[in-house]
């Protein structure tokens, strides 16, 4: 049985979502909303997307990301018969940066507006 996420409510979450206007926002929001933990998973998946788009092996992905093999094989999974959201997204976005894990290394992308 699958569970319908069309609901007002996830409606009103997006609409909150749209409502954001930089990435600052974002983290400000996202702190309050999910646990650091949540939200680390969700950019580990989004990674992991990235790089299985670009050809990365499983275990290159494993090795820079920390993610398990049944995270990335659900991902992948996504990918091939999913909705279509990771290349929705992936497509609009600039590429994953060279070296992600290092957060100190961060610079300015020009996204925040």
């Amino acid at each position: 049985m699958s569970i319908n996420i069309r609901t007002h409510a996830v409606d009103f979450l997006f609409d909150a979502i749209f409502s954001l206007e930089n990435r600052e926002e974002c983290y400000s929001f996202f702190e309050d909303i999910c646990t650091v933990n949540e939200i680390l998973s969700l950019s580990q998946r989004f990674e992991v997307a990235a790089m299985l788009r670009t050809k990365k092996t499983y275990l290159e992905i494993a090795e820079k990301t920390g993610a398990s093999t049944a995270t990335i094989s659900r991902v992948n999974r996504s990918l091939n018969y999913g909705n279509d959201g990771y290349d929705l997204v992936l497509s609009r976005i600039p590429e994953l940066p060279v070296d992600s894990s290092d957060d100190d290394d961060i610079q300015d992308d020009g996204l925040d507006k």
